[in-house]
């Protein structure tokens, strides 16, 4: 039994234990190619209302004690009827209320168990508190962002939460998927984000110790080079400057109407170039530079906040965002052509969950004893 929907993971279900960002991302991205995600959360933190948190996008929700035997007893029911879990807690922590991958499958040995953390099942910090800051600084990640002179800057928590956590989670949920139509087993999975992290930067690895990329904000892409940076326009607005390869570089130098400009290859000129550069980019507004590099290959892009984003011509062609519970967002990515769109509705409560193997008598008795939401 489905919920209908439709796409490449029709008919996966998958268990959500609520947590902070990486693990509903990683249910999200889940949801959005098909499959049926149950969102399990606190009883108390259940209402009538639909969640219009957009990472809750397409689910269900329902509110377990987690903390009562007959609550464990329900959520390895729903854990028999499941393809996949998402656990969130610190190591251990699963254990000692007795949903962990152990007791999870001795009841389903097909269902994968993908534990979400920031440092991982094991090590030394495996047990202690941390944030995508402290994961992204340990893998060594942090260390080369920001621009030449200046500390570290974190990207806000994009590459240990979202890519380095809940998307390489997903991933390795598909992975565990595949792998299950050959063996017909499960698999538990061990996402940590300062893993994630660190693979998502292995070119920048190999750069460092071949000498090809050096400190940080000095390089080709880290805003080193005046080619690969952001210039502020007359209106106080900004652009994105990525003319890296010659022929890019001469379009934009020629739609400018440069002459006599330094040499870029010479890392010596490139102060007086960005100087230039930038002295140039200041004589108009974003819009009007818009209109100078519009349909050529000068690879100069206006930086756009977000509200601008979704009415981009570009953006609005492809249908690329919509709105949802009266929220705008993107629609989900990577397209599958050929594959009709999810439904995008806010998460709402599962009242029947017979389903997932609870019958109606069993569920009414647990929410009259404030066990299930």
């Amino acid at each position: 039994m489905t919920d209908g929907r439709r796409g490449p993971l029709a008919g996966v279900r998958v268990l959500e234990l609520a947590g902070l960002a990486p693990g509903p991302f990683a249910g999200m991205m889940l949801a959005d190619h098909g499959a049926e995600v149950l969102r399990v959360d606190r009883v108390k933190a259940v209402s009538d209302r639909p969640r219009t948190d957009v990472m809750d996008r397409g689910k269900h929700s329902i509110g377990l004690d987690l903390k009562s035997p007959e609550g464990v007893a329900a959520f390895k029911e729903l854990a028999r009827h499941a393809d996949v879990v998402i656990e969130v807690f610190r190591p251990g922590v699963a254990e000692r209320l007795g949903i962990g991958p152990d007791d999870l499958h001795a009841v389903n040995d097909r269902l994968i168990y993908g534990r979400m953390t920031g440092w991982g099942q094991d090590g030394p910090l495996a047990s202690t508190a941390g944030h995508d800051i402290d994961y992204i600084a340990i893998s060594g990640v942090l260390s080369m962002l920001g621009r030449e002179g200046g500390k570290p800057t974190p990207p806000i928590n994009i590459l240990g939460d979202f890519a380095g956590g809940g998307l390489m989670l997903a991933y390795g949920v598909l992975l565990a998927l595949f792998e299950r139509e050959r063996t017909g087993k499960g698999r538990v999975i061990d996402a940590a984000m300062v893993d994630g992290a660190s693979i998502l930067f292995a070119m920048f690895y190999q750069g460092v110790q071949s000498g090809f990329w050096g400190p940080r904000g000095t390089n080709l892409l880290d805003t080193g080079a005046p080619q690969y940076d952001t210039y502020e326009t007359a209106d106080g607005e900004y652009l994105a400057v990525g003319s890296l390869e010659p022929q890019f570089w001469k379009a934009m130098v020629e739609l400018m109407g440069l002459t006599d400009l330094p040499d870029r290859d010479d890392r010596a000129q490139w102060p007086a170039l960005r100087a230039r550069l930038a002295e140039e980019f200041r004589k108009r507004t974003r819009a009007e530079w818009e209109k100078v590099f519009d349909g050529s290959d000068a690879c100069v892009s206006p930086v756009l906040s977000m509200s601008e984003a979704a009415a981009h011509p570009h953006n609005v062609a492809r249908d690329s965002f919509t709105e949802v519970g009266g929220l705008v967002q993107p629609r989900p990515a990577p397209r599958l052509l050929g594959v009709p769109a999810q439904d995008l509705s806010p998460a709402t409560r599962l009242t029947d969950l017979s389903g997932w193997g609870l019958t109606r008598e069993e569920a009414d008795r647990l929410r009259e004893r404030g066990i299930l939401g």
